[in-house]
Formats: C-alpha cells, structure tokens, sequence
C-alpha cells in the first residue's frame, strides 16, 4: 500500500501515513486513488473523530506528484486532468479535523495536502518549496492554497523562487504557515497530542467549528481553482521542454532561509 492507515479506537484518532519513502512519498496515479478512498472511508468510521497526517521516512514529507505518473491532459485550457485535486480531505467532505506532522522536504503537490490540513506541526529540519517555475510549469494550484495559508509575499516568494531557494520550519512558524516547531522525529508524536486532545471533545462542535474555519476561505478558493486550469494551459511549456530544464537545472544548490 502507498498509503497507511492505522486507527486507535481508545483514542478516536487516525494516523495516515503517505508510504512511498524510496520515492520520497511521490504522489502516483495509485496513491492518489487510495488517498481519495482513505479520506472517504474515514467519513463513515465513527471510531475516528481526528487524523494525523504524516509522510514514512525521515527525507521527505511530500514532494507532490510522481514525475512518473503518466496524466493525459485535454487540449482545452478551460479543463484539465489534475490527479491530485481530490488527494485532501476537504476535496472528499471530510470535516474530522487533520493534523499534518511534517519532516523533511514538502514541496509542490504536497500543499494541496497542507492546504486542507487544519494546522500544521514541523520538524527543525522540515523545507517547503515550490520547484513549479524552474521547469517551466506554473504554479497554480499550489500557488492558491499557499496563498490562503500565508501571507502574499512569503507565497509568491516560495511560489516564484523554484528550486532556488527553501522556507525553513522556523520561517514557516514565524510566517504562522506552521503552528509548531519540534526536534527531528518529534513532530508525530507533538500531532497526536493534539489530535487526542480534539478527539476527546464532542465530535460535533468540532466537526462544526472545523466546517466554519473552512467556510471563510472556501469561496475565494472555489473561484479561484475555476481559473486555474487556463492558467497553466498558457503557461506551462510543452512536456518535452519541461524535461529538458529538470535535466538541464536539477541541482542540490539551494539558499536556506
């Protein structure tokens, strides 16, 4: 499996773990299924009352689709084939609170997960970046969910920077991207805290308060997910182009701030 779940009934919590650590928890066509599945199944399961997300391994959290995975895209710019629309919770009617626990690196697809997350609690040794414009593919989705998590220069600044450059956890704590900062390794068990703490209260004014924290942004997201589909069609460069700058620029030079 790509991704795991495993529940603890006297606590109400689950724990979803993205499984992929040779790929860095790369998101493929199958891991996007299950994600989808997992976020649905857990609607119904009336033992879990709040979920922590996290990535296996120490290197990465997520670093957002598998640049393996085949997607056909439609000519249209007014539609497009994105696998990892329905990959969070809010994308599958889920209003059980989740927590992300992140260390290492979680970059690109992976805000569409952290966008969706109720907060977020990191490692010293966790990075976010967006490497979208380095290879020539704009920064759209992603570029929207950072934009309601952050403020709109500390976005576009991880958004237009790429490869270049990384948010370290404590600029994403001190930016309020990130509500918690812990030694390496101790981010998990920091979420479970937390996650216990909500699940020991009645489920349905937290499932109430975490639908009405959703309701103040999802409008503006709503209508701006509608656009973004023409967005990337004028301005992501052709496959073979992009190929072409992750060979030419791929490289472990990065500023760290």
């Amino acid at each position: 499996m790509s991704v795991r779940v495993a529940r603890a009934e006297e606590t109400g919590v689950a724990v979803v773990t993205l499984d992929r650590p040779e790929r860095l928890n790369a998101i493929d066509l199958k891991a996007a299924g299950q994600l989808t599945d997992t976020w649905r199944q857990l609607r119904y399961d009336d033992t879990v009352r709040a979920v922590v997300l996290t990535g296996a391994g120490e290197r990465s959290f997520c670093t957002g689709i598998d640049r393996s995975a085949e997607v056909a895209q439609p000519s249209s710019p007014y539609s497009t084939d994105d696998p990892l629309l329905t990959i969070g919770p809010k994308a599958n009617d889920l209003w059980k609170p989740v927590i992300a626990a992140v260390r290492g690196m979680a970059c690109g697809g992976a805000f569409y997960l952290l966008g969706e997350a109720e907060f977020v609690i990191a490692a010293e040794d966790a990075s976010f970046f967006d490497p979208h414009t380095t290879y020539g593919m704009v920064s759209a989705y992603e570029s929207m969910y950072l934009a309601l998590r952050m403020p709109h220069g500390e976005a576009a600044r991880l958004a237009l920077m790429g490869t270049a450059e990384r948010m370290s956890a404590r600029r994403a704590y001190e930016i309020g991207f990130v509500s918690e900062v812990t030694p390496p390794g101790a981010e998990l068990a920091a979420a479970l805290r937390c996650a216990q703490t909500i699940a020991s209260f009645p489920t349905e004014a937290v499932q109430g308060t975490v639908r009405s924290l959703w309701a103040a942004k999802e409008a503006a997201l709503t209508q701006a997910h509608a656009r973004a589909p023409a967005f990337v069609a004028l301005g992501n460069l052709p496959p073979d182009r992009q190929a072409e700058l992750f060979g030419a620029r791929r490289s472990k030079e990065f500023r760290m701030r």
